[in-house]
């Protein structure tokens, strides 16, 4: 079996990270409203969500950069 080349990686790793983002965005939206309203819930909720998002997706991004 040969090979994929880096370009279909690429575009295949493109498309899957905007289907994440996509279905994480929505996600987190469903949380934050459900969560009661406090500073300091949302002081802890929203840093989090701002920033995990990006852990699922380095496997991805190193799959699809690799040589």
């Amino acid at each position: 079996m040969t090979a994929m080349p880096g370009r279909t990686r690429r575009i295949i790793a493109a498309f899957a990270t905007l289907t994440f983002l996509a279905f994480y965005i929505w996600l987190a939206t469903v949380v934050a409203d459900a969560l009661p309203d406090s500073f300091w819930i949302d002081l802890i909720f929203y840093p989090l969500a701002g920033t995990l998002w990006g852990v699922p997706l380095i496997p991805l991004l190193k799959w699809a950069e690799r040589g």
